[in-house]
């Protein structure tokens, strides 16, 4: 039987101007925009001791996890570094509404872009209880 092997690209529409929150993307989490307006992230470029992964869920109707976002979905980013992304988001006048914190699986914060879509952040861990408290 033929099988998902990853997943190829993120797309959705921008409830604002597109170009805008593209660019706000690129300011203020790091993506590199192509010259047709999207990013191509690499997992060989990511460092984490995961080795690369993607986490796929659909979540409960009713599931309180993307609020305060409307949004039907919440997309996950990587990130290299918590502590250094969460002072150029702050520094930048970006809300952290939530952590950061650590889980067993790595450190985590969320916030919001300019369209209301809820962003979680993640910093890679493997998975062990000693980084509850990392």
């Amino acid at each position: 039987m033929a099988k998902v092997t990853g997943i190829g690209g993120v797309f959705f529409k921008s409830t604002n101007d597109h170009k805008a929150l593209s660019a706000w993307y690129a300011k203020h989490l790091g993506l590199e925009l192509e010259p047709w307006g999207g990013a191509i992230i690499k997992w060989p470029d990511d460092k984490a001791e995961d080795g690369g992964l993607t986490v796929w869920n659909a979540a409960a109707g009713d599931t309180k996890w993307f609020s305060p976002s409307d949004s039907s979905f919440m997309i996950n980013y990587r990130v290299d570094n918590m502590a250094e992304m969460i002072e150029q988001l702050t520094g930048a006048g970006i809300e952290i509404i939530q952590g950061p914190e650590s889980h067993e699986n790595g450190k985590f914060a969320w916030i919001m872009d300019p369209d209301g879509n809820k962003i979680e952040l993640w910093e890679p861990m493997l998975w062990d209880e000693k980084n509850k408290s990392a």
